[in-house]
């Protein structure tokens, strides 16, 4: 039908019987009438401008395919699955932490269904959506109260704002942090409705750089952690304790931003410590805010712990309202909380803490395998070698320290255009390119990622030498 479509007068069918061919029935069944019918215009119009541009008219099922190349294109999601080999494990563009099953059921089946977000069963009336939380985050903490928003740059924001609006807050010089995206602790504080005021030297702060500066308008003192960077050499910072206390004297509460926020000793899966929400309370700290996403291994939260009398306060905030968590990323977060009650098996059962803590020959292994498979895709023309690297952690965390990895690695002409290749692929792989090579860091390769490569490698294939 389509092949006697077109004549000589009319070079481009017309949409009416573009819509009537059995070819364009699927299209229709898939994306539906209206969006159908835009792609089948659009292609047509771009049909009529290259033959007034002197092209050949499009022959048979031209105009259907290419419709159907643009409505593929429309409606493909554009937060896709991508296999991270770029050695960072917890990769803020990526998404950070990989979420236990646990958790993607209870998100899947909050969203699923109508739930007791803020409904409470036994009484029969409105309930508060931090209960799901608050429990567990007092247990695995310590603190008298928690509460929970949509980040950790949200947490802080609730906190200068609750207690030191149209004040000020007392940061050391050497903590002045700026995270992904240039965004900045000051600035934080400034939309907060505080004013900063440093303290001491970048290098070195001492307790009478905290006393001398508190005034009147004080309103806290605040520890940030230097979570990107670390300074060594001539160096001298407070202790938690003793600046808890120095806070306590001037009856001035202690904020401690932890960013990355380990719930426990990353030690005891091999790891370099981390300081804790349970040890900053123990220090003295008033309130502890920290990432849900990062060294936790949780959905995308920021959460706040400390006295029951200022987490009220943060309560009442009107921002809080506007920071608050949504349903599934709760059910989410409740669900990897519980998980830290048997923190013993966590390398098993949290996905950010199996890939911190894997064992250096499994990842060798993985690597293998995969140098394999590439081989054997590329074909002549490329070196591909297993050699060792060291993985970063990632989003803030541990900034210094590296963990021990295998990498593959791919030597040839155009390995930007290869690594473009692999980002193309329809399961996108993400390497780094350094020193002349492709590295492909394998600590965060997954036997789900192995086993849906194969099926995509072999597309390599032409072209990439």
């Amino acid at each position: 039908m389509l092949a006697t479509m077109a004549s000589t007068r009319f070079p481009i069918p017309s949409i009416d019987r573009l819509l009537r061919a059995p070819e364009t029935a699927v299209l229709l069944e898939r994306f539906g009438r209206d969006a159908t019918l835009a792609a089948l215009r659009a292609e047509a119009e771009a049909a009529r401008a290259a033959l007034r541009a002197g092209a050949a008219p499009p022959g048979g099922t031209a105009l259907i395919d290419a419709a159907a190349d643009r409505l593929a294109r429309a409606f493909a999601p554009g937060l896709r699955r991508v296999v991270n080999l770029t050695g960072t494990v917890l990769h803020t563009n990526l998404g950070r932490a990989p979420l236990p099953e646990e958790a993607i059921a209870a998100a899947a089946e909050a969203m699923r269904h109508p739930s007791t977000l803020e409904f409470d069963l036994v009484t029969g009336r409105r309930g508060e959506r931090d209960d799901h939380v608050r429990g567990l985050l007092r247990e695995l903490t310590g603190a008298e109260d928690a509460t929970a928003v949509n980040n950790n740059a949200a947490a802080v924001l609730l906190v200068l704002n609750t207690l030191a609006k149209g004040r000020e807050v007392l940061v050391s010089r050497g903590e002045l942090i700026e995270i992904g995206g240039s965004f900045r602790m000051p600035e934080i504080m400034a939309r907060a409705g505080c004013r900063l005021k440093e303290v001491g030297t970048t290098n070195r702060t001492h307790p009478h750089d905290y006393r001398e500066a508190i005034g009147p308008r004080t309103a806290a003192l605040m520890r940030v952690h230097q979570a990107n960077f670390a300074l060594s050499g001539f160096v001298a910072r407070v202790p938690d304790a003793e600046l808890a206390a120095i806070a306590k004297a001037a009856g001035l509460p202690f904020v401690t931003d932890l960013g990355a926020g380990a719930l426990v000793d990353l030690e005891r899966f091999g790891l370099p410590h981390e300081p804790t929400a349970r040890e900053a309370l123990a220090a003295g700290a008033d309130l502890v805010t920290f990432s849900g996403d990062k060294l936790l291994g949780g959905p995308q939260a920021g959460l706040v712990v400390g006295t029951a009398a200022l987490v009220r306060r943060l309560n009442r905030n009107p921002l809080k309202r506007a920071l608050r968590l949504d349903k599934g990323r709760l059910a989410a977060l409740e669900a990897v909380l519980r998980l830290y009650r048997a923190p013993d098996r966590l390398a098993g059962r949290l996905p950010a803490v199996a890939l911190l803590a894997r064992p250096e020959a499994a990842i060798r292994a993985a690597a293998g395998r995969l140098a394999a498979a590439l081989t054997a895709a590329l074909g002549s023309g490329w070196r591909v070698a297993v050699e060792p690297c060291h993985s970063q952690i990632g989003s803030g965390a541990l900034p210094v320290d590296t963990l021990p990895s295998a990498a593959v690695t791919v030597a040839g002409r155009g390995i930007e255009a290869l690594a473009a290749r692999l980002r193309g692929l329809a399961l996108p792989v993400l390497g780094r390119v350094a020193e002349g090579r492709l590295w492909l860091d394998c600590r965060c390769l997954t036997a789900a990622d192995e086993q849906d490569l194969d099926a995509v490698l072999p597309d390599l294939g032409a072209g990439t030498t």
